[in-house]
């Protein structure tokens, strides 16, 4: 199977015969034993993050750090994009009970915590790999999918790709914090106070990610930067990656994901959280989205509760065959 750009993510063998994934796929690259190639598997999805992905992500990660004769990673995706985030079937326009959805009131701040911080720390499998990590982007690494890209290493992106949080307008926080560490304050705050995207161009140019290239040249990019890395010995891979990410943690990387963490929970709990989730259930996630980024004001405080009680209305009459 084939991707946008030509790549068959399904090429080389299992790094790990037998290993059981459910949202990607763990093998060898057929060209370079050197290199493991992680990629999500959930194309009709456009690779949407289920409730599996993160701890997947996390068990990839540690395989492919366990074989000796992988020295990088690269992590990709089948089909026509990287990641287009959290699968919304899932967390926004279903209804139940789930920690980072509740609809107890009060709400219980640590019971989200726990399976967020959960999630990000199993994001965090690429920062802390002992083993390179890459992130071959195209068409879209956006909100949650923006997350996973940043915190890989490196990042090559296809030039008309685009980036960004969306949900910093409402419903969410970018719970890995990478963005201040990548751009400095002003370009984040510029990014995460709009929730704009930007393409891989501005990215590579804002020094977000590393390198853009036409999606054409993207295999080509990301085959060779993989190659290099894969030339030098993993120990000294390890230790000029360390350095680095130990110089980050001391900026203040990880109080920054502990503080974002919280704070994305309440995002999804507060009153324009939970009209946001309303909007969704009653009219579809993209009516809520369309919404959330048309610029037209987005309900808060008192408003959002009066829009919340006509939507439970809404969905109670619905229910009830009205």
């Amino acid at each position: 199977m084939a991707d946008a750009t030509g790549a068959d993510p399904h090429a080389g063998s299992e790094l790990v015969p037998g290993a059981a994934f459910t949202t990607l796929s763990l093998r060898r690259d057929p060209s370079n034993p050197r290199i493991a190639r992680i990629t999500f598997d959930r194309p009709a999805r456009l690779n949407a993050i289920t409730m599996d992905t993160p701890g997947e992500i996390r068990r990839a990660v540690e395989l492919a750090n366990a074989d000796d004769e992988i020295h990088a990673i690269v992590l990709q995706g089948a089909g026509a994009a990287f990641c287009a985030g959290y699968d919304i079937g899932l967390y926004g326009e279903a209804t139940g009970e789930h920690p980072c959805k509740q609809e107890a009131t009060p709400w219980d701040p640590m019971r989200d915590y726990r399976a967020m911080r959960g999630y990000t720390d199993d994001f965090m499998a690429l920062w802390r790999s002992h083993k390179p990590t890459i992130a071959r982007v195209h068409r879209y690494a956006i909100a949650g999918g923006s997350d996973i890209a940043l915190c890989c290493d490196l990042i090559v992106m296809e030039e008309e790709a685009r980036i960004g949080y969306m949900p910093t307008r409402v419903w969410g926080c970018p719970t890995t914090a990478h963005w201040t560490y990548r751009l400095g304050p002003e370009r984040a705050k510029r990014l995460l106070l709009t929730g704009d995207l930007i393409d891989g161009r501005t990215a590579a140019a804002w020094g977000l990610v590393g390198e853009a290239v036409p999606g054409e040249n993207l295999d080509a990019a990301v085959d060779a930067l993989a190659a290099r890395v894969a030339a030098v010995p993993s120990g000294m891979l390890a230790m000029q990656k360390l350095v680095v990410n130990e110089a980050v943690e001391r900026m203040g990387l990880l109080a920054s994901q502990t503080l974002a963490t919280v704070f994305d929970g309440i995002t999804r709990h507060n009153p324009e959280g939970l009209w946001f989730r309303r909007q969704a259930q009653a009219h579809g996630f993209k009516s809520a989205v369309e919404w959330r980024d048309s610029g037209r004001p987005i309900p808060a405080g008192d408003e959002a509760r009066r829009l919340i009680a006509e939507l439970d209305a809404l969905i109670a009459a619905r229910a009830d065959g009205g």
